[in-house]
Order: structure tokens, then sequence, then C-alpha cells
């Protein structure tokens, strides 16, 4: 993926600014997601995973961040899954494309595809 510079600022002056290992990285993507993503919203799975259940094309309403221990290598959002909805999911944000209406939400969901496909790591 081309390099945005935008892009890059946001993510070393609001989200990994003042992180100096590991955790603080994730950390930092966790505090910034918990702040930005508006829940419930809607999304699409635009890749297969082996360590998830979603098909591409899958359409999954999204709502809340898994817990941040369970985030501390990559980020995971919970998502109602099964054919009545009823059991909790995490799965790889990654895996989704946003399709809120809000700005600020898919802006964030698109921090993290960018991060991920430029190949960094907490």
């Amino acid at each position: 993926m081309k390099e945005q510079p935008k892009r890059e600022d946001r993510i070393l002056f609001q989200i990994v600014v003042d992180a100096y290992g590991t955790s603080e990285r994730a950390m930092g993507w966790y505090c910034y997601l918990e702040d930005k993503l508006k829940f419930p919203f809607a999304a699409n799975c635009v890749s297969s995973r082996i360590t998830s259940p979603l098909d591409v094309g899958s359409q999954v309403e999204v709502f809340g961040l898994a817990p941040e221990d369970d985030c501390m290598l990559e980020i995971f959002v919970l998502i109602r899954y099964g054919s009545t909805k009823k059991f909790k999911l995490a799965v790889p944000l990654a895996q989704l494309q946003c399709l809120s209406h809000n700005e600020e939400t898919c802006q964030a969901v698109e921090d993290w595809h960018y991060w991920v496909a430029r190949g960094y790591v907490y």
C-alpha cells in the first residue's frame, strides 16, 4: 500500500505517540479505537481468515471492542454470530470494512487497515 502522509501523521502523533514498546503501541491503538468507534456499526467481511468463520461478503453488526487483553497482538471486535445472533464472537477488525455513516468510525477502521497493510506491528 502506498504511503499516505496524513494517515502516517495521525498514527505517529495521535495513536502511537510516546509509545516505546509493543504493549504501549497496542494500548495506543486500543484507546484510539475505543474513542473513535461509535457502536454499533455495520461492517462487511472483505477477507477470509482461518481464525474466523466469516465469509467474504458477509455483513455483520459490530457492537464493541474485544477486551484489552485480547487485543495485544491485533485488534478484535465483537459481533453477534449464529443463526439467532445470540452468541458474541470476536473477529479481527482487519477482516471488516466499515459501512457506518459515521465518518470518524470509518476513518478509524481505515487507519487500522492501513497499519496492517503497511506491515506495521506493535
